[in-house]
Order: C-alpha cells, then sequence, then structure tokens
C-alpha cells in the first residue's frame, strides 16, 4: 500500500526538527528520527485503512529531512530533491520565522500526547469551504471547534447584547438586526482570535477569546489563511472605503 502524501502537519515537524538539528538530514538511526516517528503515527492526521507497514517510519522521516535540505538555499542543493510541492510551500511559510515554527510544532505534537484525542480529521465543512491553515488540519479543526463551542458562543453575544444593545461586527461595523430587523436580531459569528500556535486540546475557550464579527468578514479572516487579525481587517475595510469615497 503507498503511504499517503505527508500533510502541513507532519511536514512543519519535519522541518522544526530539520532546523533544531542544524539545517542536517540526520539519518534513520537518531534518536530525534525515530522520536519523530512515533510523534507521525500517533497524530492521527490520517485514517489507519490509508496507512501502509511503513507508514512515517525512521526510514521516510529521514528521507523528509532530506527534501528540506535540498530546498535549503543555504545547502546549495544538498540532499533529496524528490519531494513534493507543499515541502516548498510549507518551507516559504515558515523558514524565516524560526520561532513561529517552533510554536506551531510544539502546538501540534501536544495534539499526539497520549490522552489526547487521536481521532482522524474529518471535514468540517462538506462543501469544503473552510480553508485549512498555514499550520495545518489539526489545529484549524481545533480552532473552528473553539468557534462553535455553543455555551460561550452564547454567554459572549449575551454579554455584547447586554453591553452595546447590538451585535456589530468588530471588523466593518454590520449589524444583522439594523440591516434585517427581527430576523437578525442577536445573529453573528465569532472569531477565535488566539493564534493558532497558542492552541491546545482541552483548554477553556474564555469570552475575551471570541470577536463578534458578521459572516463576511469571518470567511475573509479564514481566506486569509487566519493570518489577518480582527485589527488588520478592520484597517483594510478602511482603506477600501477610504478609496471609495
Amino acid at each position: 500500500m503507498r503511504n499517503p502524501d505527508w500533510a502541513r502537519d507532519e511536514l512543519i515537524l519535519a522541518l522544526a526538527l530539520y532546523f533544531r538539528s542544524g539545517r542536517k538530514q540526520l539519518d534513520a538511526t537518531h534518536a530525534d528520527v525515530i522520536a519523530l516517528s512515533s510523534v507521525l503515527n500517533a497524530l492521527g492526521v490520517h485514517e489507519g485503512q490509508l496507512r501502509g507497514e511503513a507508514f512515517r517510519n525512521p526510514n521516510g522521516v529521514a528521507m523528509k529531512l532530506g527534501n528540506f535540505s535540498a530546498i535549503d538555499p543555504a545547502n546549495s542543493g544538498v540532499g533529496l530533491s524528490r519531494g513534493g510541492k507543499l515541502e516548498k510551500v510549507v518551507w516559504d511559510e515558515f523558514a524565516t520565522a524560526p520561532e513561529t515554527l517552533y510554536s506551531t510544532a510544539e502546538a501540534i505534537r501536544h495534539l499526539g500526547e497520549p490522552g489526547k484525542s487521536r481521532e482522524p480529521i474529518r471535514s468540517w465543512d462538506p462543501d469544503g469551504a473552510e480553508e485549512e491553515f498555514a499550520e495545518g488540519k489539526l489545529l484549524t479543526r481545533l480552532h473552528i471547534a473553539r468557534e462553535r463551542n455553543s455555551s460561550v458562543v452564547k454567554k459572549k453575544k449575551a454579554a455584547v447584547l447586554q453591553e452595546t444593545g447590538k451585535l456589530a461586527c468588530e471588523c466593518c461595523g454590520f449589524d444583522f438586526a439594523a440591516e434585517y430587523g427581527k430576523l437578525g436580531w442577536a445573529f453573528a459569528e465569532c472569531h477565535h482570535r488566539v493564534p493558532l500556535a497558542k492552541l491546545r486540546e482541552g483548554a477553556r475557550t474564555k469570552q475575551s477569546d471570541l470577536s463578534i464579527v458578521c459572516a463576511n468578514c469571518h470567511r475573509m479572516i479564514h481566506r486569509s489563511g487566519n493570518e489577518l487579525s480582527i485589527d488588520a481587517l478592520r484597517q483594510l475595510i478602511s482603506g477600501q472605503r477610504a478609496l471609495g469615497a
């Protein structure tokens, strides 16, 4: 059986090891390579029936480090050049921001620890409209689960309604009730604003973690790969409005 292609989550972990190793291709007998192989097998990114006997074994991990070595301009092409396209994408996203890389890798690794959920990733959006963030499937799923926590979302909306009398989008100011009357009363979405690299499974979502947003602004934040913050999108909208004035 051919093993599935490496997912973002897995590549981020491999890239973090590559940088921590001094940007070298470690061999399959290295303790860190063997340890990462165990972590990858525990993550649950791919369903069991898709895994071959050699799924993410130490040889495969060592080869992936070789793929990153071939991409690394500091190594002048030394390494294994027959990697996939996603390796270059992940490299471009994280290679110049090692601290973000390490914190994201640690958050992903945390999800594979004993006692954490190891259920395989399934689509949270049948229409495929949700974007997978740069941090990978596991953290994207956890982020969206926090946004759909009905208990804390209801409390957040109730608190904002009590304080302001409306649910206006924190990015563009749109108020469903003002536009649609009773039909739009108390309607809005919530965006979880905690950076994905700081998410931990089991941590409690606080009302202060959530922002009130309209559906359009929420989609734009997600479409940006979650790179746009509430403040950044607000500034973008303000600039666009100024151009159209």
